[in-house]
């Protein structure tokens, strides 16, 4: 589970990546809803995401920077030049398109050369490729844009947040004002469906028979193509919908939000399946405290409680009171924590909780995570004195 709300979403096959509000990427392994590696590298709020040929995944941030990853440790590639946060990534072929909040779309080739496209009047919001091919962006101006010789395609009242090419060679497009419209190739401009409540991320699924809008007003909703007419609205916690993706099989769909969870969804069906990394468990074993298992389902994608566990995406907890930090055999810590100047105890595990891990360890790789709730926080240290022994 993410520190802060989860905003972007991207997947390859066997592989989820999520990041967040929290500047945390997560490496999610599709076939056991366990986080295969958590990188904080980012210096801000983590905001696009996309995935590449190979399995690898780039990232952008609040930092303006845009880096290439390959599952974890340190990135194979990082693009600088963005003056301002970056909002959107997509990629085709090799080739990353970004666009940002100085203005501008990036389009940066697998060689390392690099065009920069000026024509939106402020903020660029999102950006992605049509089938055909063709660089199409949406901004706080309100336009929609191609970077080929159509120039502006849609001139719309109020700014778009949202893209999602359509395999007929259209887009769909949504905005602050809630309305979800599609762009024919054409050029016809035809709205399907308003929301309400702005709309920050679209997707499509690959057969092109579903269209997926999340909405800040807390659902999402899953629109049959190529009609445009609503199928399903998905009911969460009701807090709101950052980012959505389709995985290959068209019909699951990834969703993430301020509950700082990654949600799973049945689209064709219209129920949820649950939490990534938080599937349903066992009750905890006798003389475990019940209320602080719950509370451990949000680590149990990372960390394991047992030697035979092994390390995860964290290392494993066994033996973890008395320990030093930094001290299991076989993980590798940031550099922080490999100082090793802290004893884990339930006093100290409890500060962690309370100011949090990018405060008591700066340059951690975990997630920001802060347990606010003091039953939740005591409940938690009684199930790991007993659970790690």
């Amino acid at each position: 589970m993410h520190g802060g709300p989860v905003r972007a979403l991207a997947v390859a096959p066997g592989t989820l990546a999520s990041a967040g509000f929290d500047q945390s990427v997560i490496f999610w392994d599709l076939a056991t809803g366990r986080a295969r590696a958590v990188v904080r590298w980012h210096a801000g709020a983590v905001n696009a995401l996309a995935a590449l040929p190979g399995g690898r995944f780039a990232s952008g941030g609040e930092d303006g920077r845009i880096a290439v990853w390959a599952g974890g440790g340190e990135p194979q590639r990082v693009l600088l030049g963005h003056d301002g946060p970056v909002a959107g990534l997509a990629a085709r072929d090799g080739v990353i398109a970004s666009a940002a909040w100085d203005g501008t779309v990036r389009v940066w080739a697998a060689d390392g050369t690099v065009r920069v496209l000026e024509g939106h009047r402020g903020n660029v919001n999102a950006v992605a490729f049509r089938t055909d091919g063709v660089l199409v962006s949406a901004g706080f101006d309100g336009t929609v844009r191609t970077w080929g010789p159509d120039a502006v395609i849609a001139e719309l009242a109020l700014p778009q947040t949202a893209l999602a090419p359509l395999p007929d060679g259209g887009l769909a497009v949504a905005g602050v004002d809630g309305v979800v419209r599609m762009i024919a190739a054409d050029g016809t401009v035809r709205e399907v469906l308003s929301l309400g409540r702005p709309v920050v991320a679209l997707a499509a699924n690959a057969p092109g028979t579903l269209l997926a809008a999340a909405s800040l007003g807390g659902s999402v909703a899953v629109l049959g193509l190529p009609a445009g007419r609503l199928l399903h609205t998905l009911d969460g916690p009701g807090t709101p919908v950052w980012s959505a993706i389709f995985d290959a099989d068209g019909r699951t769909l990834w969703t993430g939000g301020a509950d700082r969870r990654v949600r799973r969804w049945d689209a064709v069906a219209g129920r949820a399946i649950g939490p990534v990394g938080e599937a349903d468990q066992a009750a905890p074993a006798e003389g475990l405290d019940p209320h602080g298992a719950r509370v451990f389902r949000a680590c149990a994608a990372c960390h394991a409680l047992t030697a035979e566990g092994g390390n995860m995406a964290g290392p494993t907890l066994h033996g973890l009171f008395g320990r030093r930090m930094g001290s299991v055999a076989g993980y590798a810590y940031s550099a922080r924590l490999a100082r090793g100047d802290i004893v884990w105890t339930p006093e100290t595990v409890a500060d962690l909780f309370t100011r949090g891990p990018d405060v008591v360890t700066p340059g951690t790789k975990m997630p920001v995570q802060t347990v606010g709730n003091a039953e939740d926080l005591a409940a938690l240290l009684r199930f790991l004195e007993r659970a790690t022994r």
